[in-house]
């Protein structure tokens, strides 16, 4: 009688290369039912800020989506179809770690050469402020660009900018609600040394706004 042939014991793949563990920020954050990571809060500003510092892109350069943070969860979503025949001329989002008097992050019109995915986020660096209101109410948004960008990273100070660039996203701004029938006021463009203020200014309420979230 012929002996057995043995065959060797078959191990799957999944065995024999075992998987990394998740870190505990993922399993608690998927015992929460929540997101692992929310852009505002876990993202850092970066150390050189308030001169360069990480943006979250909320909008791509050419987009007619109006997108934007959803605060509880930190997801981007969807909030409108701009009414208007334009488009956002740059990448737009907003500044993590900052909180402005209308309850947002600081926010930031990031000019560099291409569209950029919504949720992303970039280096950029301010030249400059764009005074704002908005219904009424204060919004100023920080001119930048990206300080990655081969072609704008040489760029200190809104006056280094084309005057038709900035009448062009003077533009923008002053149109894009019309056909909503709401009115935006556009003021004369401030120096950068006007954004670092502004960012450091809204640093310091975020950490105020913090400090009270704890308290309660």
């Amino acid at each position: 009688m012929a002996p057995p042939i043995e065959t060797p014991n078959k191990v799957s793949n999944y065995q024999q290369t075992p998987h990394p563990p998740l870190n505990e920020r993922i399993l608690s954050s998927m015992t929460r039912r929540s997101v692992a990571a929310h852009p505002w809060h876990d993202l850092e500003i970066g150390p050189e800020a308030p001169k360069i510092f990480n943006c979250v892109v909320e909008i791509g350069k050419g987009s007619k989506v109006k997108y934007e943070l959803d605060k509880k969860t930190g997801l981007i979503k969807v909030d409108r179809i701009l009414y208007s025949s334009v488009v956002y001329p740059h990448n737009y989002g907003f500044i993590p770690r900052t909180i402005c008097e209308d309850s947002d992050p600081m926010d930031v019109l990031v000019i560099m050469q291409e569209p950029v995915l919504p949720g992303c986020f970039l280096r950029a660096k301010a030249i400059g402020l764009m005074p704002m209101i908005d219904q009424g109410e204060k919004d100023d948004k920080i001119i930048a660009v990206c300080a990655d960008d081969p072609e704008y990273r040489h760029y200190n100070d809104i006056k280094d900018l084309p005057p038709h660039r900035l009448a062009e996203i003077r533009r923008f701004f002053e149109d894009y609600k019309k056909n909503e029938n709401k009115e935006v006021a556009v003021n004369d463009f401030l120096p950068a040394s006007s954004a670092y203020e502004a960012i450091k200014h809204s640093m310091t309420l975020y950490a105020d706004y913090i400090v009270e979230s704890l308290r309660r």
